[in-house]
């Protein structure tokens, strides 16, 4: 472990809590960024509202705006309702539960627009061939459309995900003791900035690396059996 000034534990320890916000932000948005490419494909006018503007609206708002909204926003709210049903205790929402929130409502805004785009992209000829057989449309959509739409979406998601992992460090504002949070710390205590905020990049740098090494795999390896014969 580099030892940094006597700081190395804790900006490892915000490293962590780095990692584990962007992964949670990262399966709630897929979540929304899927039920929201099916909602805005679907012949209900209501879903299709709903989702446009949601994306719309998240995609509007900077990130850091939406992290604040959320922190604040989300006790005041939760408060609200929990006091129809006679609950009159406080209600805290953590910077963690927060920062997931926020960031994964971003991510999903995006992420749905390339849902949508994977989805149009597979042959319709391929659905209409699985109920025409008799499949169900849950299972034409389980079994035809979802393979080839991890395929098609990867590269799109995986660009999105560099973009929410350099964006965890909005969580910071709030109070999360992630990594940038933690640099700040030993910069205010040290007084060397250049040193910690090089050394912050240094890692930023490297979960990006690994990042783009992982997914890069994932797409050789989706695309394994495309080409042959």
């Amino acid at each position: 472990m580099i030892d940094m000034r006597g700081f190395g534990d804790q900006l490892w320890a915000g490293t962590l809590i780095t990692i584990e916000l962007a992964l949670a932000s990262l399966a709630l948005g897929l979540v929304l960024g899927l039920l929201g490419a099916t909602a805005r494909l679907s012949h209900n006018k209501l879903a299709r509202t709903i989702s446009t503007g949601y994306t719309t609206l998240i995609r509007g708002i900077p990130e850091l705006l939406t992290v604040l909204i959320i922190y604040f926003g989300a006790t005041t709210v939760l408060m609200s309702v929990a006091g129809m049903f006679g609950y009159d205790e406080y209600i805290e929402v953590g910077p963690f539960a927060a920062g997931v929130t926020a960031l994964g409502l971003t991510f999903g805004a995006y992420a749905s627009e390339v849902f949508r785009g994977a989805i149009l992209a597979i042959p319709p000829g391929q659905r209409e061939a699985g109920l025409a057989i008799g499949m169900s449309k849950f299972k034409v959509f389980m079994r035809i459309t979802m393979p080839q739409l991890w395929r098609l979406a990867l590269p799109g998601l995986g660009n999105l995900f560099l973009v929410l992992l350099k964006d965890t460090a909005l969580v910071s504002v709030v109070g999360l003791d992630d990594l940038m949070l933690k640099t700040r710390d030993a910069v205010s205590y040290t007084k060397e900035p250049f040193l910690f905020y090089l050394f912050a990049a240094f890692i930023y740098l490297s979960l990006t690396i690994v990042s783009m090494v992982f997914i890069h795999y994932m797409e050789k390896r989706n695309n394994r059996w495309m080409g042959r014969a």
